[in-house]
């Protein structure tokens, strides 16, 4: 779930729960990586007991990448996969388990939001390719030059569903990921893994949450144990919270705002493709073959910590004088409760309520304003106290409309100070630049000056252009028909230039009187008179709230419920919430795989679906064609952007879908009846695992009854046991799903299905500590609430995870050094610049060395590259001097000729991709297998 703006709140409310990543880095020797010992204490100087991958949020960037180009095919998605894997592994390092767990099928009430997605992400994937076609054809026409349009299948995101065929090949592809690294990689010795792919209900988050509770609830737990959620949805924090677990840390990609991106059509950087005018690329320097392609850095990690999380909660949620006794664990179970009111993936966020402006925050202080006359907490273990809520949300709605206003006030005022800004930067601009030859050129530009050609040309050429400037701009002087001075008036301004844009129409306009008589009229289509359907709309909310809360506590407690409405009501009106029921049915069973996708599909995506399941979704007479409109509006909401709007598409009725499928279910073949149903998950470990060979002997003797795992063997791991069908075997060959990677075997691995422990249907899990759970050490200072030190300084957050972390010194000499080489300008005060000195890679001011001159690369490649020191003036920015005996700086070319280059290496290691040895006949064309990279 993505809630928007809400980490980047956070973050900077926050700051001390960011640490960045350490990352130990494979060695190269010859063109061959040598793998990491990730056996080896964690360089982060923190030990992992337990890694959860939400599997989803390393699919999605493994097969459709924005800042690199994507992989050719199905294969090299899988070994992108793999190899994003072991770069967590490797950072995280955990000692007992590894959970990983892609989306199944979802609960209704995520459908609703599922289905908009696809949706949207269908329509406009095909609204992009028409204009990019348009515009190709135009430039064309003009005589633009455009390289030649690559015929390439466009990847569709949608098979990252539940019952596709990609999914279940990539349930294949991890199956024996996992068999390799249990057999090979001295990490993986004592682990631990599971494995609940797509066939197993539930998202992939909820499942490890479900996972957790579960164990939490067992005598054999470890309550100090300390879990790592690798994720990048926002819903994470929370989650982790919910678990009262004291050591909970989650790892997610940096995220680096406005990266750039080339032009769909030219391939070249710094416009977009409506800006794109077909010019052909301009050569700049003597290595400009490399200037337009995409930055091949690798993405960072950072670690949040809900510790510290929990220490600013506490220090902000803690209440003096309360009739009651103060729990703080209560209070941050409020506090996720109150977060779910400005965004979620189930329910539309209160109008009254954005992030952006201080939503949370305003919770709170009206939260710790009114929990004196509550009389206790909102929520206990995921079950709501609507009469307390109700008090909460009548307090928000006395100052809705006071919101609103100041909204508007807001807007207008920025729409004013960017007004200013453009009209300041209209007025600041030079009157007259010279272009050509003689065109102002950025400092620090590498290629050449042109040389001046025809000077007196160029030159009548500028005088003529700024007498028709200075004529033309005259505020007295128009131009007549034949383009000659006229006195007779100003030039009308046209449209296009004026300063303000095109806004969409705002027919609510909740800054004036009558708001919600507009709103529910607008958006409903009834009178805010209609006391009725106003209660009705209040009720489904109250309702929503009740089962998210339930569903993060306590798991799902209903597949069938949802939402119903596509907006929601006002603070306002949550009045008489207090007798509302809140109860679900019991018993509700989540859809199959293939209903899954029949509910979630657009038509435009039906090719993943059996043929005659695909009809329903064209057919002019199918019973549910109105289930799949060509096109739909979307409504901005007072919003500016279209993915921040509203995707206005008839829900899904389940009775009409349930009984179109019913004719079309015996076309089903074998193999797709096989992908229909629901699976389980599965356990996977070593032969150097204690549990190995208590499951070897299950298959030995043939046991088909269930078995509970002997937790002494399994770090206390409790669950059932079943033998596999398709299950890893020790001496037995697993067959390798991907052509570029061998069968392995020699297999000592052994894989077994996995239930989670079974609890009573009315079983509530408490929130709450564990008895024996230890504190973490405190890392806030009391300084940090202030953001400052005590000297007045500006604040700094602790850097990694020990407070004893001993900063790197240097003495004298070593100072002097990288004054002389690490210039002043580059990056922030105090800060390494990330970028490299010009002067240290051949750069035609390099500083030359004498004959004899030790050069010390060592020296700066041993250093943090956010770190920097302030020395003399580099010598790359004063005049070139001629040195006797000098010698190009050699090895730093080299450097930096290896580091640049493009890394194919990421889908080859040792003897194949991944550290895999490659078969003898991959050597031949294999189906999907790629062509035989060129060597770097």
């Amino acid at each position: 779930m993505g809630v928007p703006a809400f980490f980047r709140w956070l973050s900077r409310k926050y700051p001390s729960i960011i640490v960045n990543c350490v990352e130990e880095k494979a060695k190269e020797c010859n063109g061959i990586k040598a793998p990491i010992d990730t056996s080896k204490p964690n360089p982060n100087e923190v030990e992992f007991d337990n890694l959860y991958l939400d599997m989803n949020g390393i699919i999605h960037p493994c097969t459709h990448p924005e800042d690199k180009p994507a992989p050719k095919n199905e294969d090299e998605m899988m070994v992108a996969i793999f190899e994003y894997i072991d770069r967590i592994f490797n950072i995280v390092r955990p000692r007992r388990l590894l959970y990983m767990a892609i989306d199944g099928v979802a609960p209704r009430a995520k459908m609703n939001q599922q289905r908009s997605r696809r949706f949207r992400a269908s329509k406009e994937g095909m609204e992009a390719a028409e204009e990019k076609q348009k515009i190709r054809q135009e430039i064309l026409a003009k005589g633009g030059f455009l390289p030649p349009e690559e015929v390439k299948e466009r990847f569709d995101s949608n098979c990252i569903t539940p019952g596709t065929e990609f999914m279940d090949n990539l349930a294949k592809c991890l199956r024996y990921y996992i068999a390799d690294r249990l057999n090979s990689d001295p990490g993986w010795k004592n682990l631990t893994v599971i494995l609940s792919d797509a066939s197993a209900p539930g998202e992939g988050e909820h499942k490890i949450m479900d996972y957790i509770r579960r164990q939490r609830a067992q005598p054999n737990h470890d309550p100090n144990t300390h879990h790592c959620l690798c994720g990048a949805d926002a819903d994470l924090i929370m989650l982790g919270l919910a678990t009262h677990e004291p050591n909970f840390t989650i790892i997610r990609e940096e995220f680096k705002p406005n990266k750039p991106k080339p032009c769909a059509l030219c391939n070249q950087m710094g416009h977009e493709v409506k800006d794109c005018q077909g010019l052909p690329r301009e050569k700049q320097g003597k290595h400009d073959q490399f200037a337009d392609s995409l930055p091949m850095a690798e993405q960072e990690f950072i670690f949040i910590r809900l510790c510290v999380l929990r220490e600013y909660l506490e220090r902000e949620l803690t209440m003096a004088s309360l009739p009651f006794t103060f729990d703080f664990e209560r209070s941050v179970d409020d506090w996720v409760f109150m977060c779910f009111f400005v965004g979620n993936d189930f329910l539309p966020h209160l109008p009254s309520l954005e992030i952006r402006e201080g939503a949370i925050d305003r919770l709170v202080n009206i939260y710790k304003n009114v929990v004196h006359k509550t009389g206790g907490y909102l929520t206990e273990s995921g079950f709501v106290n609507l009469q307390r809520v109700q008090m909460i949300m009548l307090a928000v709605g006395e100052v809705e409309d006071s919101i609103f206003k100041k909204r508007k006030d807001d807007d207008d005022n920025f729409k004013r100070r960017q007004k200013e800004k453009r009209k300041r930067m209209k007025r600041d601009q030079p009157s007259f630049i010279p272009g050509g030859q003689f065109s102002p050129q950025a400092l620090g530009n590498r290629s050449s000056p042109q040389a001046i050609s025809n000077p007196r040309q160029a030159a009548f050429e500028m005088r003529m252009h700024d007498r028709q400037n200075s004529t033309t701009s005259s505020p007295n002087t128009s131009l007549t028909p034949d383009s000659s001075p006229s006195l007779a008036g100003g030039i009308k301004r046209k449209a296009e230039d004026s300063d303000s844009e095109p806004e969409p129409e705002d027919n609510i306009r909740l800054w004036e009187t009558g708001w919600k008589q507009r709103y529910y009229k607008n958006k409903f289509d009834v009178d805010a008179s209609d006391e009725k359907f106003r209660r009705k709309v209040v009720q489904s909310y109250v309702e929503g709230l009740c089962w998210v809360l339930r569903y993060y506590y306590q798991g799902c407690a209903s597949w069938n419920w949802y939402y119903p409405f596509h907006y929601a009501p006002f603070a306002s009106d949550f009045e008489g919430i207090a007798d509302m029921p809140s109860d679900f049915e019991k018993g509700s069973k989540p859809f199959k795989p293939l209903e899954q996708l029949m509910g979630v599909f657009p038509a435009a995506s039906g090719n993943f679906l059996p043929p005659t399941w695909r009809k329903l979704m064209t057919d002019p007479e199918s019973s549910i064609i109105d289930f799949y409109p060509e096109d739909f509006a979307i409504d901005l909401n007072g919003k500016k952007y279209a993915w921040q709007g509203v995707a206005l598409l008839p829900f899904v009725d389940e009775r009409r879908l349930r009984a179109a499928l019913e004719e079309v279910y015996p076309d089903l073949t074998p193999e797709e009846n096989r992908r229909n149903s629901l699976g389980g998950d599965v356990l996977f470990v070593g032969k150097h695992h204690p549990l190995c060979d208590f499951i070897v002997e299950q298959y030995k003797t043939k046991n088909t009854e269930v078995v509970d795992i002997p937790p002494e063997l399994c770090h206390g791991i409790q669950g059932k046991l079943t033998l596999n069908e398709n299950a890893v075997l020790p001496d037995q060959t697993v067959e390798s799903p991907v052509p570029m990677l061998r069968d392995l075997t020699q297999n000592s691995a052994v894989s077994i299905s996995f239930k989670d422990p079974q609890f009573d249907e009315n079983f509530v899990f408490k929130a709450t500590v564990l008895p024996g759970a230890k504190k973490p050490a405190p890392v806030l200072k009391p300084g940090d609430w202030e953001k400052t030190n005590s000297d007045g300084r500006p604040w700094r957050p602790q850097l990694g995870f020990s407070r004893d972390r001993k900063p790197v010194h240097l003495d004298q000499s070593a100072f002097r050094t990288l004054g002389h080489t690490m210039p002043r300008e580059r990056g922030m005060p105090g800060m390494y610049a990330n970028a490299v000195p010009l002067g240290a890679y051949g750069s035609p001011y390099a500083r030359p060395l004498l004959s004899g001159q030790q050069q010390i690369p060592k020296l700066l490649s041993n250093l943090r590259p956010q770190e920097a020191w302030r020395g003399p003036t580099p010598l790359f920015q004063q005049a070139p001097q001629r040195t006797a005996g000098a010698a190009p700086l050699l090895p730093w070319n080299r450097m930096l000729q290896s580091q640049n280059q493009f890394q194919l290496s990421q889908y080859q290691g040792l003897g194949g991709p991944m550290g895999y040895p490659q078969r003898p006949e991959d050597r031949m064309d294999r189906g999907r297998q790629v062509g035989k990279p060129s060597p770097i």
